[in-house]
């Protein structure tokens, strides 16, 4: 097992501008995670700290519901189906996996909702492709949900819901506007209002683009407190902001946080960039959190991960966020059973098919499902298009910075199959065969083809070190391996690239003809 190590020293940025005020100095490093399931590192420190990430790998856009003693928390999920898993936590800080609430293909789903209202939960998803906002619900948080319904939003994203102190119900959306929902959560009421104009940056500083959203509404010691992120969520990792405004009605007039932004990465020595889109809970003891997101500095591959941050109310009724830059550990809440797990292990022997929770469609067709079932300890993945391109590959989440994960792979006659990081259906690399000859993924194209000595059947080792990839061979069951003569490095495999706000996934594809069966499934973070 490899120790840790340091990441690769990213290309010189540059400085200059980073905006007002001194830039932060290098942090000491942090201390290591303490590990979990198959070796992948977890918040918990298990001395009363956590560390971050909160969920490590691509969960961005956090929705957090308290429900009781209970915690539930989804993200975006964007091209990947089922999705909106829900994670649950007793403590804030160790989360299980649950179930996916969403299985029709509705778009990329950006910037979710997760509430409850009058014992009923509700989850408002905005899409791309095509642009709108949707509704689902449930009487029990691991469903059944509902079918979606197009609340028919088209030029807006990020529903916040929020309940007036009238009663009423209302969705607040990018760009400072909200609309009135229907009693029953399931429909709109008259027309979009513009009523906030959110806090402006200083002119010089460095940032992706104004973009207000993700407004969250929270209500707390006689006010409504509106949450939202401006600057951009990627591109300059000074960019993406929390600011916050309050109110002592739903209604307005909304007053700005004299002490904005409460969240900004401000130099790039800083463990997490671009850090944005901030929801307020309390914790199990009272005390209050913020979760948002932020990219991991030199891994913009893993995406956007959530992050939590400790919050302090003010005597002027406003708050702050008090963790730093979360390079350091942090003491945990209170008031919660210990002891429990996080995460889920990705290693997989597909005695059964943990469809959503774990595994995921890219972009998946109506019929999809049916493609994938497991049988006698294997995956059978019926064969689709040439490529993983056309091919809607089965992915899961990796959220560390160094990792590796071999299959036992056997195809059909006709058939072509493999492993694979995938970012999207342009950008992806990985190693897979035909009965006589390999095919090399690379930059989203299929590249050299050497023969195969292996036959129709083999196991496929892929090593991502720190963006360094690597591909073994063996044609024994896994008792020895050969090094394939072909290496990449995959860094620019992210957003800043190609866009489309992903993160580079490990997976499987079967292409051609037939059916190809994958057994003995096994990661390991190193």
């Amino acid at each position: 097992m490899l120790s840790r190590r340091d990441s690769l020293t990213l290309a010189a940025l540059g400085g200059a501008g980073l905006g007002a005020g001194p830039l932060l100095a290098a942090q000491a490093p942090a201390p290591d995670w303490k590990r979990g399931f198959n070796n992948q590192r977890v918040p918990d420190l298990g001395d009363g700290r956590f560390l971050n990430p909160l969920i490590s790998g691509d969960h961005p856009d956090p929705t957090i519901l308290k429900d009781g003693r209970d915690y539930y928390m989804t993200f975006s999920t964007f091209d990947s189906y089922p999705g909106l898993v829900i994670w649950h936590s007793r403590d804030l800080i160790n989360w299980l996996p649950r179930k996916a609430a969403l299985t029709r293909n509705i778009g990329a789903v950006w910037a979710p909702e997760l509430c409850r209202h009058k014992g009923r939960y509700y989850l408002y998803i905005p899409t791309k492709n095509p642009t709108t906002s949707w509704v689902i619900w449930a009487d029990h948080i691991d469903g059944p949900w509902s079918d979606p319904v197009d609340l028919k939003l088209p030029s807006h994203i990020d529903p916040g819901h929020a309940v007036a102190e009238d009663g009423s119900r209302w969705l607040f959306l990018s760009g400072g506007d909200r609309i009135r929902l229907a009693d029953d959560g399931l429909s709109t009421v008259g027309k979009v209002e513009h009523v906030y104009d959110p806090w402006r940056y200083p002119a010089d500083w460095i940032v992706e683009g104004f973009s207000p959203e993700g407004p969250k509404i929270t209500r707390h010691g006689g006010y409504y407190y509106m949450i939202t992120a401006v600057g951009g969520t990627a591109g300059p990792p000074t960019g993406h902001m929390v600011i916050a405004a309050r109110s002592k009605s739903l209604h307005g007039p909304w007053e700005q946080c004299p002490h904005n932004p409460l969240v900004r990465t401000t130099s790039l020595d800083e463990k997490w960039w671009s850090r944005g889109h901030a929801t307020l809970v309390e914790g199990p003891d009272g005390s209050w959190w913020s979760v948002y997101h932020g990219f991991e500095n030199g891994y913009w591959t893993l995406g956007r991960q959530t992050l939590l941050d400790p919050i302090e109310w003010t005597a002027d009724g406003w708050f702050r966020m008090t963790g730093g830059d979360l390079s350091q550990p942090i003491d945990k809440p209170k008031g919660a059973p210990a002891g429990r797990a996080h995460g889920m292990a990705l290693s997989d022997d597909f005695r059964d098919f943990a469809y959503g929770r774990k595994w995921n469609f890219f972009r998946p067709g109506r019929d999809e499902r049916a493609r994938a079932r497991t049988q006698g300890g294997a995956l059978l993945l019926d064969a689709k298009g040439k490529a993983p391109s056309d091919g809607s590959p089965l992915l899961l989440i990796a959220g560390d910075t160094a990792y590796r994960f071999e299959c036992d792979v056997e195809i059909a006659p006709g058939g072509t199959a493999g492993l694979i990081l995938f970012y999207d259906d342009r950008l992806y690399c990985g190693l897979g065969f035909d009965e006589t000859r390999f095919v090399t993924h690379q930059y989203g194209i299929e590249r050299g083809r050497p023969a195969n000595p292996h036959g129709r059947r083999m196991c496929i080792r892929v090593t991502n070190d720190r963006h360094i990839v690597t591909y073994d061979t063996s044609g024994d069951g896994g008792r020895t391996w050969r090094r394939f003569d072909r290496g990449m490095e995959v860094s620019g495999y992210h957003h800043n690239v190609r866009g489309g706000f992903l993160m580079l996934r490990p997976g499987l594809y079967s292409a051609g003809q037939g059916t190809a069966r994958f057994r003995d499934f096994r990661f390991e973070a190193l």
